[in-house]
């Protein structure tokens, strides 16, 4: 299937949850009160309980367990709540994608965005930005494995969506990977631009002219999360490390090569 067709199927673009949509209207505002946002979230139970579930991960390194919407609020902070929300809301328009074990996949997604700040400060970029497109980048796998099922199955059966290789293997079989769909989407629930394009351009960030920092964020901290979740090795992350993305985003390479830098977890 090709992209503009894939796009044209309304269950790949659908309407943004209105929880999700007035938290996507918090974005660039300078002053926003959390009580209302507290508010706003309990009155969808079902995506209060995925932000929960998502927001005890070890991943996200919180001091203490969060129980309520309320205490979630306070704890995560609306930069945290916002991306955990939108990933929520995700999950609640793609369900159930064939050949997607969803727990892996959010674990995934989870210690990409653990990892975001941590990239971000040799730079000074917006780190609650970062964390956002690095939580969000990979949504476009759900949208194709759950719109075209059959050939994304085939395509699973061949090289695994976590792999350091799926990219390529969408490019060259589709010819279109994850990234566009998933910044299809995220233009369509009218999400900044800074994220839409961060996740379009992540999976090859040299390949604009400059490169966009935050893509460049993006696609370390997806290689990263991908090493995880294949054998977390010290080897592998030294021979599959991204030396040019690194050196523009003047990264410290004993960063990411510390098989310990993200936290325990299912992984694997």
């Amino acid at each position: 299937m090709r992209l503009d067709e894939l796009l044209q199927r309304p269950e790949a673009l659908p309407v943004v949850p209105d929880v999700a949509a007035r938290l996507i209207a918090t974005f660039g505002q300078t002053e926003v009160d959390l009580n209302d946002v507290a508010q706003t979230l309990e009155q969808d139970p079902a995506l209060s309980a995925r932000v929960l579930r998502q927001a005890n991960s070890a991943l996200l390194r919180l001091l203490r367990p969060v129980h309520s919407v309320r205490d979630a609020v306070w704890v995560l902070g609306l930069t945290r709540l916002r991306a955990l929300v939108l990933a929520a809301a995700v999950q609640s328009r793609f369900p159930a994608p064939a050949g997607i074990e969803l727990e892996r996949f959010w674990d995934y997604s989870l210690a990409a965005a653990a990892l975001a700040r941590t990239v971000c400060a040799p730079r000074q970029l917006d780190d609650a930005v970062a964390l956002t497109a690095a939580l969000l980048h990979g949504v476009g796998t759900l949208v194709m494995h759950q719109v075209m099922p059959t050939p994304m199955l085939a395509l699973q059966a061949q090289v695994p969506w976590w792999s350091l290789q799926r990219p390529l293997a969408e490019q060259q079989t589709l010819g279109y990977t994850y990234a566009d769909v998933g910044a299809a989407l995220a233009a369509h629930w009218r999400l900044p631009d800074t994220l839409v394009r961060a996740i379009a351009q992540h999976v090859q960030p040299l390949r604009h002219d400059p490169p966009d920092p935050l893509a460049a964020v993006v696609h370390m901290v997806a290689w990263r999360a991908r090493v995880w979740m294949t054998d977390n090795a010290r080897d592998t992350l030294i021979h599959s490390y991204p030396d040019a993305v690194g050196e523009l985003l003047q990264l410290d390479p004993d960063l990411l090569v510390n098989p310990d830098v993200v936290p325990a977890g299912q992984g694997a």
